[in-house]
């Protein structure tokens, strides 16, 4: 069966990770999106172990990742990546369409939940806007999501750990110092925390910090 025509990428390059462990899914999904200029498949992963000396070893953008693996899953995976190397975007691509592994993910870390029999365009437009800092679903999805998820629930639970600080006036180097982390580490957790919650400016952050803890406190 011929694939569909898949659209050129747009300007960003992006370097992909596979992580599934079914060597013949890999294999299709690399034939498929190396057609699309723009994104390079520079590491593949069969196990959660695999993937995490891969991410340590070279740079990553996106990890195109399965939920059922072997061992550690998709989902306690991703939340690994995002606590270690959270520059790396994750977007699952799994056969589940229920709401309980969307919601387990988001809260995890990913930015996106695709469903392996959606159309290939529809798997090359989610990796193009989560590398642009966007959030993708697939349509699918829509009607088992419901209502949107409490902002709490957006927020993997470091996100939240690195909010607690910035609520008490610190300094990335002090958080740093505080989570064992690196600055650079907390400067993307704190944009990935206004990316998720679409606040603009420090400002503005420290403000909701500050009325998150004292929400937290009661």
């Amino acid at each position: 069966m011929t694939e569909p025509h898949l659209p050129a990428a747009t300007a960003i390059v992006s370097r992909v990770m596979l992580v599934d462990d079914h060597p013949l899914v890999r294999d299709g999904l690399r034939a498929r999106l190396e057609a699309v200029p723009g994104l390079h498949i520079v590491a593949e992963a069969g196990s959660a172990d695999e993937a995490l000396q891969l991410a340590a070893s070279q740079p990553i953008d996106l990890a195109l990742m399965d939920i059922n693996m072997r061992g550690v899953n998709g989902i306690e995976l991703t939340a690994k990546l995002h606590s270690r190397y959270p520059d790396i975007a994750v977007l699952i691509l799994s056969m589940h369409d229920k709401s309980e592994y969307v919601i387990q993910s988001i809260q995890a870390g990913a930015r996106g939940y695709v469903l392996k029999d959606a159309p290939g365009q529809d798997i090359v437009h989610a990796i193009e806007t989560v590398r642009r800092g966007g959030i993708y679903y697939s349509a699918a999805l829509a009607g088992q999501l419901g209502e949107p998820l409490p902002q709490r629930d957006l927020l993997t639970l470091r996100e939240r750990e690195v909010l607690k600080h910035i609520a008490n006036g610190e300094s990335n180097k002090h958080i740093a110092r505080e989570l064992d982390l690196s600055v650079r580490t907390v400067e993307t957790h704190r944009l990935n925390i206004k990316r998720k919650l679409a606040i603009d400016g420090q400002a503005e952050l420290i403000k909701f910090a500050v009325e998150w803890q004292r929400l937290e406190g009661r």
